[in-house]
C-alpha cells in the first residue's frame, strides 16, 4: 500500500468531482504554475489499494515544470463510489473505458500524458490499446508486462480469502496485526507519534471506503494479467518505464526487459521501491517532466 506524505492537497490544487458520461470520479487537479506556459496535462491513475493521494507530492513540482495534473480515484477506489458486492463493473475493459471517459471530460488542448502506477499502469495500458488517439505518451510506473510476482500473488490471494469472510474493518485490523509493531510512545517524541497516528487514521479511512468487490476483481486481474507488450509496442506510442531501484511486485530486471521490448525510455529512481511517487516524489516528478519535455523538442 502506498503511503502518501499527506492526504491534504497542496496549495493551488483543487479536490473535486470530474463529471463524465460514465459517472463522476473524485480527482485532485492542479494547473500549471502561474506565469508558466502549460505544456501538457498528466492523468494519473493509482494502483491496487491506492488512491489519487498517492500522487499528492507530484502536483507542485509538475506544475512548476509547466504541467497540469489530474489524479483520479478509479471506480470503487476511496472517494469514487462503486458497487460493493458486484465485480462486473471492475472488469479491466470497464475500467479502461472509464479512463477514456475521463480523458474526454478533461477536454482537448495541450498534449495528454497518461501515467499509471502498478495496477493503474495495466489499466492505462488497456485504455491505450482500446484507443491510443488521445494520448501523447504513456508512463508505466512500477507496472510490469504481465501478472505480479508469485509472492505478491500469494498476498493478494490471502486478501481475497479474507474479504470473502470478513468486513473491511476486520480485514484492516488483521493487516495491521501482521505489520511490524508500532514504535512505543516512550521511544519517540510527541510530534512524531501524532503524525504517525494521523497517517494511520487517513490510511484506515481510505481502506474502509474502498469497494471490496473492486479489490477482489482487480486483485484477480493482477494475478492473471497476460503479457500485452507486443500489442503496446505495435502502437509506436512514446512509452516511459519508470520504477524504483527495488521492487518485489515486478522484479526490476523484468521491468528493464519490458522497456527494451517496447523501445521505451527507462528511468530507475534511486532509493525508491514500488512507489517512487511517494518514496522520492521530487526525483520522480523531474523524470516525468524531462521525458515529456523531450517529446516536444
Amino acid at each position: 500500500m502506498s503511503r502518501p506524505p499527506t492526504f491534504t492537497p497542496p496549495p493551488g490544487a483543487r479536490a473535486h468531482r470530474l463529471r463524465t458520461e460514465r459517472g463522476e470520479f473524485a480527482v485532485i487537479e492542479m494547473a500549471a504554475a502561474t506565469g508558466t506556459a502549460e505544456k501538457g496535462t498528466a492523468l494519473l491513475l493509482p494502483g491496487f489499494t491506492g488512491s489519487k493521494e498517492d500522487f499528492i507530492a507530484l502536483h507542485r513540482p509538475l506544475a512548476d515544470a509547466g504541467y497540469r495534473t489530474v489524479a483520479v480515484d478509479g471506480r470503487g477506489q476511496y472517494e469514487t463510489p462503486g458497487p460493493r458486492d458486484d465485480e462486473s463493473p471492475y472488469a479491466q475493459n470497464e475500467l479502461a473505458e472509464d479512463v477514456l471517459a475521463q480523458v474526454r471530460a478533461i477536454g482537448p488542448g495541450t498534449p495528454l500524458h497518461l501515467v499509471g502506477h502498478s495496477l493503474g499502469g495495466q489499466i492505462a495500458r488497456a485504455a491505450v490499446l482500446l484507443d491510443p488517439s488521445p494520448f501523447a505518451s504513456l508512463t508505466l510506473m512500477s507496472s510490469g508486462p504481465a501478472r505480479i510476482s508469485a509472492s505478491q500473488q500469494q498476498r493478494v490471494k490471502l486478501l481475497r480469502d479474507a474479504l470473502a469472510v470478513m468486513d473491511m474493518a476486520g480485514v484492516w485490523d488483521a493487516i495491521q496485526a501482521m505489520e511490524s509493531p508500532v514504535q512505543a510512545p516512550e521511544e519517540t517524541d510527541a510530534g512524531t507519534l501524532d503524525e504517525g497516528l494521523d497517517e494511520r487514521a487517513d490510511l484506515r479511512r481510505r481502506w474502509l471506503a474502498n469497494s471490496p468487490a473492486q479489490l477482489i476483481a482487480t486483485g484477480r486481474q493482477l494475478c492473471a494479467e497476460p503479457d500485452r507488450v507486443a500489442e503496446l509496442a505495435a502502437l509506436r506510442l512514446p512509452v516511459h518505464v519508470l520504477s524504483g531501484e527495488r521492487d518485489d511486485t515486478w522484479p526490476v530486471p523484468l521491468l528493464d526487459g519490458m522497456a527494451v521490448r517496447l523501445g521505451a525510455h527507462r528511468t530507475v529512481i534511486a532509493d525508491a521501491e514500488h512507489s517512487p511517487n511517494t518514496d522520492r516524489p521530487e526525483e520522480t516528478a523531474r523524470a516525468l517532466a524531462d521525458f515529456w519535455d523531450r517529446l516536444t523538442h
